[in-house]
C-alpha cells in the first residue's frame, strides 16, 4: 500500500484535493470534521492507494463530497469557516512528499468578489452534460454569422 499523488487548492467556500489515480476502482472517502480518508486501488497495476490527511482547519462533512473520473479522484472539502483562506491543507507543517500545490487552479480569491459558483460546481455540471447532445459550445464554433452566404467576408488586402 503506497499513499496517493495529488495536488490541492484553496477557494472561499471549499479546499480541493485532486488525487492523481488513473483507472481507480473500490475508491472509498471518508470525511471527519478534521481529517478525511482516502483509499482506492489504481492503475493497471491495482495498486492499492491510502492517504489519510490531518486537515489546517475543520470541513463540514455531510456538505464534502467526491467525484471519480479515469484520470483522478477530484475531492471537495466544504470549510466550517467560509472565506477564511488555508496556507496549507495539513495541519502539521512538515512537507508530505506526495502532497502538492496546484497551482494551474490556484486562485487569489481573498481580493476576488464572491464566485457566483464554485469550482466543483462548475466540474459537476460539465460532467454531467458529457456524452450528451447539448453540451455547450464554449469557443464559439458552433454559432451561426448573419451574412448572406454563410461566408464571412474578409477585408481586401492592401
Amino acid at each position: 500500500m503506497q499513499p496517493a499523488t495529488a495536488k490541492w487548492y484553496d477557494r472561499r467556500d471549499a479546499v480541493f484535493v485532486d488525487f492523481c489515480v488513473e483507472d481507480s476502482k473500490n475508491v472509498i472517502v471518508h470525511f471527519e470534521k478534521s481529517k478525511f480518508d482516502f483509499c482506492c486501488v489504481g492503475g493497471t497495476d491495482e495498486i492499492k492507494q491510502q492517504n489519510t490527511v490531518d486537515l489546517f482547519e475543520e470541513i463540514n462533512p455531510k456538505d464534502s463530497k467526491y467525484r471519480r473520473t479515469d484520470r483522478s479522484v477530484l475531492v471537495c472539502l466544504r470549510k466550517v469557516e467560509p472565506g477564511k483562506a488555508w496556507p496549507r491543507l495539513t495541519k502539521d507543517k512538515t512537507k508530505c512528499n506526495w502532497l502538492s500545490v496546484d497551482f494551474n487552479n490556484w486562485k487569489d480569491w481573498e481580493d476576488d468578489s464572491d464566485e457566483d459558483l464554485s469550482s466543483f460546481d462548475k466540474f459537476s455540471e460539465m460532467m454531467n452534460t458529457m456524452g450528451r447532445d447539448d453540451v455547450p459550445d464554449f469557443d464559439g464554433a458552433g454559432e451561426e454569422h448573419d451574412s448572406e452566404n454563410g461566408d464571412e467576408q474578409m477585408p481586401a488586402l492592401e
